[in-house]
């Protein structure tokens, strides 16, 4: 799998709008998606940035790395969020790399760790990431937050 900064890789942002909206939308928010990812394209700014992973010239996965995860932590950042690897390519490692791909790209912008939100259990420890809040979204449901260093 190659991984990409969509920044990179203009030419596959249809594409890539569409991938991320299908793992995380909802039949109401595509344009939520596209405003997001078309504004991530400037080189000027450090966040947020999506990414994409390709196989055989097909995205089959994608995490970003975001200024908030539309959690109440709002303090922390930045957020590794919308971590997708397509059924048929998971249990390949494939996720643990997009997550160490986040984490040097996280340390090239300055940052010397980030946060992660999940309700899933002891996915993001098996990948090294240390609970560290609770923090909750707009639905006001918890969600474990996690810390990961960059170093």
């Amino acid at each position: 799998m190659e991984i990409f900064e969509l920044s990179d890789k203009k030419e596959l942002l249809d594409d890539a709008v569409n991938y991320f909206w299908k793992c995380w939308g909802s039949s109401t928010n595509y344009a939520f998606y596209k405003d997001c990812i078309i504004n991530s394209l400037s080189q000027e700014n450090r966040l947020p940035k999506f990414y994409i992973g390709i196989v055989d010239n097909q995205i089959i996965a994608s995490y970003a790395l975001l200024t908030n995860d539309i959690i109440s932590r709002q303090d922390l950042m930045p957020w590794f969020a919308c971590l997708f690897v397509n059924p048929e390519f998971r249990k390949l490692g494939y996720a643990g790399l997009l997550l160490e791909h986040g984490a040097t790209e996280a340390k090239k912008k300055g940052f010397k760790n980030f946060y992660l939100a999940t309700d899933l259990e002891n996915f993001y420890e098996r990948k090294g990431g240390n609970y560290f809040t609770e923090g909750y979204n707009v639905s006001g449901e918890g969600l474990k937050v996690y810390i990961k260093s960059t170093e």
